[in-house]
């Protein structure tokens, strides 16, 4: 307990550290004032959570007067007129254009541009900060992209490692898969078998159990100084809901789509039950997109907001200045942190168990009779 609680104090001293350093060498006459030092927290918050093409743990002004970034870079894989492969590190953080293979490229706002030598970049009139520039297709490993690899691999030794110890000892897990073999057997014993049953629950267990640490584990990365926020982008879980959707959808058995198409059964003649359809299916229909919407935003908006609130708590510290708001921020900011540890396996369980609950829904078996 003491080694987690040193570990967590130590993460929000470095995000500390982030905010600080940003503070200082970025809004030089800026921060001079509380509205321009709320500016600066928010504009920092905002670039806290979106992706990019680099890790950028802090910076700081040397003697020379010169801007120093302390992280380090990503691959850029871009295609426009044939493939251009380069570091991140040649955009300086966006102050430079980068030349390819003849064709020139700016980085503004985490979003890669088409340009000319000069870096030119025309912007819509109405949205004067969205150029209009053309997009490459961008194929490169972002952060985000590099933390689910990582993640990936973490889950693949790490369970590749229980099963050997499972064969090694006749199903007793050594080291490490002393602590995940419980969780294993209690998304098993109290949600895949209850949800879906005991005869079906078998062919759902490797997705259940990837999504749960999979998501796990990166809502745990995202609360490192990194800048992590995998799950904070929609687009992650959108994906994530869409295999559930798909596995909901493709397993259907017959009387889940009867269920959808005729979901009153043999209950009332047809002339009769016609005027209700025309109500009723619609809805059931649209319950079929609507889970796993529900799905996504509910991971996305938990874990977004998390970040944000964390952020924001912790730019207080900069915004007070003084010996009474800082502590105060600070205190507050580590009780959140420990909080969104608790959140970080809640939105990993809570998405596991809807998932197994559609399962469910799709593989269960009865006649039309009994189930009305």
């Amino acid at each position: 307990m003491q080694r987690k609680v040193t570990a967590k104090t130590l993460t929000i001293l470095l995000m500390l550290v982030s905010f600080i350093s940003f503070g200082k060498d970025d809004v030089q006459g800026k921060g001079e004032t509380k509205e321009g030092r709320k500016k600066v927290v928010s504009e920092y918050v905002k670039h806290h959570n979106l992706d990019s093409h680099d890790f950028s743990l802090f910076s700081y002004t040397g003697d020379d007067g010169e801007h120093h970034y302390v992280g380090f870079p990503l691959p850029v894989i871009l295609w426009s007129d044939g493939l251009h492969v380069f570091p991140s590190s040649k955009f300086h953080h966006g102050e430079e254009v980068v030349e390819s293979d003849g064709k020139y490229f700016a980085l503004h706002h985490s979003k890669i541009y088409e340009t000319d030598a000069n870096g030119t970049l025309k912007y819509d009139e109405e949205h004067g900060d969205h150029p209009t520039n053309a997009m490459p297709l961008d194929l490169s490993i972002t952060k985000n992209v590099f933390m689910i690899i990582i993640t990936g691999l973490l889950m693949f030794f790490l369970f590749r490692s229980l099963g050997k110890s499972y064969d090694k000892n006749g199903g007793i897990a050594t080291g490490a898969g002393r602590f995940f073999e419980p969780i294993v057997l209690y998304i098993r014993d109290e949600i895949a078998i209850p949800n879906i049953g005991e005869k079906k629950y078998v062919k759902y267990m490797p997705f259940l159990l990837t999504v749960f640490f999979f998501v796990w584990f990166l809502n745990l990365f995202g609360l490192t100084p990194l800048g992590i926020n995998v799950t904070g982008n929609i687009a992650i879980t959108l994906s994530l809901a869409l295999f559930t959707f798909f596995l909901t959808n493709f397993t259907g058995t017959k009387d889940y789509w009867k269920h959808i198409f005729d979901p009153l059964g043999d209950s009332m003649p047809w002339i009769a039950k016609i005027p209700l359809y025309i109500i009723l299916i619609p809805i059931e229909i649209l319950g079929i997109f609507i889970k796993p919407f529900a799905l996504l935003i509910r991971l996305y908006a938990n874990m977004q907001a998390g970040h944000i609130v964390l952020g924001s708590l912790i730019g207080l510290i900069y915004i007070f200045q003084n010996w009474i708001g800082g502590p105060l921020s600070f205190g507050l900011s580590f009780a959140i942190s420990l909080i969104e540890l608790l959140v970080a396996l809640l939105q990993a369980y809570i998405f596991t168990m809807l998932s197994a609950l559609y399962f469910g829904f799709a593989s269960e078996e009865h006649s039309h009779e009994e189930a009305h």
